[in-house]
């Protein structure tokens, strides 16, 4: 490193290095690709074995030239299988967007590629300058307010939130002993992937699936299938004013990250009003990592910032919001790409 005050020595880029970064800047294509190619189904499409651009157009109701430019293209990063005579297969990263398969992305693929989410990324850089939200700037209002009117955008973005819950779950099922709680309510819940998996492990256990009217109403078909729907209550309301009261655990998945710090307060506030004193609360959400580490919670971060106007939070700024709301974080414990963060009533 050049002392400080040094004019640092830089040096001509390789070609592979350019090469590097011009993948890294053209990323944009290749989540729209795979967006594309998760819309028309094609990797449900090809379970049972490899098939033709032909084949998949015509039951696609895609242009079988654009379809196969596509079907290629996806193919050369290794998501498909590029067969003799313009057949297709799916590869091992390709399984992963099958909607069956487990801890499927296809949810979160299908998700990130909608318009109204989509183009907001193209207010960063107004959102940089100026401190400003970009997606109020881009459609006049919040992120939430804009899907509860638009129940069709609600039920993509809860699929998509089980997406990434399905990815979270295994590592929080078996990262918290949850064989001594009688009752767990997850607080903006969503679709209610991870409280039917805590629930299945664990059948000793009750659940109370809380979230906004018009989400808990998209909810009820995806519970009535977990198999646990006996055991698990759905309870539309607003976490800013109220939630059930007397459990001995509330978990928040997801939820604090959305919000800055006043906000972030206020919720867990009234968690905290709920809970008794001998309660449990888990927050499952990453913890930012020091310098030049961990990127995948940074990017998240900005898409906090984008999006649904909030942050994710290092270790200390996680001790400081909890310890604001009346709680005491314990304990930090890692859960696949997330953690679980364990606090108790201060």
């Amino acid at each position: 490193m050049p002392e400080s005050g040094a004019v640092p020595e830089h040096v001509t880029p390789s070609v592979e290095t350019i090469a590097t970064v011009r993948r890294l800047v053209n990323g944009y294509q290749v989540s729209q690709a795979i967006h594309v190619l998760v819309r028309l189904e094609i990797p449900d499409r090809l379970t049972e074995g490899p098939r033709s651009a032909s084949d998949l157009a015509i039951e696609a109701g895609a242009h079988e030239p654009s379809l196969y430019r596509l079907l290629r293209a996806v193919a050369a990063i290794g998501v498909l299988e590029e067969l003799p005579e313009h057949r297709f297969a799916l590869t091992e990263l390709g399984e992963a967007l099958r909607s069956d398969a487990v801890g499927s992305v296809a949810g979160w693929a299908a998700f990130i590629g909608r318009p109204y989410d989509w183009n907001v990324w193209a207010r960063l850089f107004d959102g940089v300058t100026t401190g400003e939200h970009p997606f109020r700037l881009e459609h006049g209002m919040g992120v939430w307010e804009y899907r509860q009117q638009r129940p069709a955008e609600v039920a993509i973005f809860n699929r998509a939130m089980n997406s990434v819950t399905g990815a979270i779950s295994p590592g929080v099922v078996a990262g918290y002993d949850f064989s001594k709680t009688a009752e767990v309510v997850d607080v903006g819940g969503g679709g209610g992937l991870l409280v039917t998996e805590i629930l299945k492990a664990n059948p000793g256990l009750r659940g109370i699936l809380f979230d906004l009217p018009g989400t808990i109403a998209d909810a009820h078909a995806f519970v009535n299938s977990s198999g646990v729907s006996d055991r698990c209550e759905l309870v539309g309301g607003d976490f800013f004013k109220a939630v059930p009261s007397g459990a001995d655990m509330y978990m928040l998945k997801s939820i604090l990250h959305d919000w800055y710090d006043k906000e972030a307060a206020a919720i867990l506030t009234t968690v905290r009003a709920a809970a008794r004193p001998d309660s449990v609360l888990l927050v499952i959400e990453p913890v930012i990592a020091g310098p030049n580490e961990g990127p995948w919670p940074k990017f998240a971060d900005l898409n906090m910032m984008v999006t649904a106007g909030g942050r994710e939070r290092t270790r200390e700024e996680w001790d400081q919001l909890f310890g604001s709301a009346g709680w005491r974080l314990d304990e930090v414990r890692p859960a696949g790409m997330s953690s679980i963060l364990v606090a108790r009533p201060a």
